[in-house]
């Protein structure tokens, strides 16, 4: 699937394809507006993830998502591609088609462009050294780690992408060809388990909501989801080389108030002796999930940021 991924991403980029992804909330009311069911473009089969008419796209690219095993079948002889292609900073990523319901979904979405964001800035106020190493933590698409190793390519770092999930691997593998990321390596594991060493750049977008169906990419475990992001910090500092530093994008659920994830967080950062940084990004995501019985006691989930720096 990996070559059949790449050879999409760089016919697409000929095409002058670029597309960005929005929450599934907007991307289900897009669809469902009149005349917005069957695909009458590009963006239309790779990014809005409609049924189009065979005739529509080239032989090639039918022939590759056939290979790849993501071409489905749709309704009224229509087919429909089971991978979506959306735009950052310049580079095209492969994820899971809308709508992402397998256990084992690739997902891209408006979280993937704050945490690319997150780390550009961080990168920007602190480079990274001379052939640093990277880590991208349950990288999914692997969009974080691979912006974060672009991004500082002079310094000519090595990036490490992990995931629990083989899939996941296997797309993030592709996008990172296609940017044309070196030395890079992939690792299929819990957390730090695969890979062994100590990292200077440690990165984390990892699933944080409370998920009823348990959704790899989507549960983050514990009462809220919070449980996922305290091992990530919790694992990762002691894998800090001297001055290195750990991001972690995710979310907290406010109750009352309070911010739980902070205070299961607070006692390990005292203990670690790093120096570390923490707030909100947006106040407000994921709204929908208030009215489920997980977050019966929930105020708001808010997006946060966590930097850590290791001493030395």
């Amino acid at each position: 699937m990996q070559s059949e991924l790449v050879e999409l991403a760089s016919w697409l980029a000929t095409q002058g394809y670029a597309f960005t992804t929005a929450t599934p909330a907007t991307h289900a009311l897009v669809n469902a507006r009149p005349g917005n069911d069957v695909a009458r473009d590009l963006r239309g089969v790779f990014g809005w993830s409609r049924a189009f008419e065979p005739a529509l796209l080239p032989d090639g690219p039918v022939e590759a998502l056939r290979r790849a095993g993501l071409l489905r079948e749709a309704p009224g002889g229509l087919l429909r591609s089971a991978v979506r292609y959306s735009t950052l900073h310049g580079q095209l990523f492969a994820h899971s088609a809308f709508p992402t319901v397998e256990e084992d979904a690739v997902f891209f979405g408006p979280d993937t462009y704050r945490f690319a964001d997150l780390l550009l800035q961080e990168l920007r106020e602190q480079p990274l050294p001379a052939h640093g190493r990277i880590l991208d933590v349950g990288c999914g698409s692997g969009a974080g780690g691979i912006t974060a190793a672009l991004a500082c390519a002079v310094q000519k770092p090595s990036l490490v992408l992990t995931d629990i999930s083989p899939r996941a691997l296997q797309f993030a593998a592709a996008n990172a060809a296609h940017a044309g990321c070196h030395d890079v390596s992939f690792a299929c594991g819990d957390l730090y388990a695969p890979v062994s060493g100590r990292f200077d750049f440690v990165v984390a977008n990892p699933p944080y909501l409370n998920d009823a169906g348990k959704r790899l990419y989507r549960d983050g475990g514990g009462r809220w989801g919070e449980a996922l992001s305290v091992r990530i910090v919790s694992e990762g500092l002691p894998r800090l080389a001297p001055g290195g530093r750990l991001v972690l994008y995710t979310g907290a659920a406010i109750v009352d108030g309070r911010d739980p994830l902070l205070e299961a967080l607070q006692p390990v950062l005292q203990a670690s002796g790093c120096t570390w940084r923490y707030r909100e990004l947006d106040p407000d995501v994921f709204g929908e999930e208030l009215a489920t019985s997980a977050y019966s006691d929930a105020e708001r989930i808010a997006v946060v940021a966590l930097v850590c720096s290791a001493t030395g």
